[in-house]
């Protein structure tokens, strides 16, 4: 008698340990990375995020950056007068990513905007009447780790403004979690 008890307490617990220990494992479905080039279009830091409880799929990112460019100004007098500054970058976009759901490989399609704090010459985009955002895209590749931890990201991201399309590419590394 005290043997079948001590069987089915022993069970019991090993069921109930089991059922707590697959409940507390998440899915790791956000990242947060550093990214060389890409929207940032410099360098920028980024967090990312799913809108499901899934590694794949429709989710987002919102980072914050820099850049270094040169700021022109003109002078009737003296002509034109440049001056380098670094300014803060924004950028945000709408992703989803492609892939087998038990890979650690994905594919990244993005599109959304950056804003750029001050109307800088970057990648040839400067007119007296310049817009700061500029469109953004993202086609890439993404190492993803099934359980969570270090993730990295290569791919092409070009950047839009004034109908004139600028070729771009970016990698980053990161943490899943």
């Amino acid at each position: 008698m005290i043997k079948t008890f001590v069987f089915f307490l022993l069970f019991g617990i090993s069921i109930n340990a089991a059922a707590q220990e697959s409940a507390a494992k998440t899915i790791p479905n956000k990242s947060f990375y550093a990214e060389l080039g890409g929207p940032g279009v410099l360098f920028s830091a980024n967090f990312d995020t799913r809108f499901k409880k899934s590694l794949l799929g429709l989710g987002g990112r919102i980072g914050l950056g820099f850049v270094t460019a040169d700021e022109v100004d003109y002078d009737p007098v003296s002509g034109y007068d440049y001056r380098r500054r670094s300014v803060i970058t924004v950028p945000v976009q709408l992703n989803y990513l492609f892939g087998k759901p038990n890979s650690v490989n994905a594919f990244e399609i993005g599109i959304g905007a950056t804003y750029i704090g001050k109307k800088l010459e970057i990648l040839d985009y400067y007119e007296e009447n310049a817009t700061r955002v500029l469109g953004t895209a993202s086609f890439m590749y993404r190492r993803l780790p099934k359980d969570g931890g270090f993730s990295w990201r290569i791919g092409f991201t070009p950047l839009f403004a004034k109908g004139l399309i600028q070729p771009f590419g970016a990698a980053s590394i990161g943490y899943n979690f």
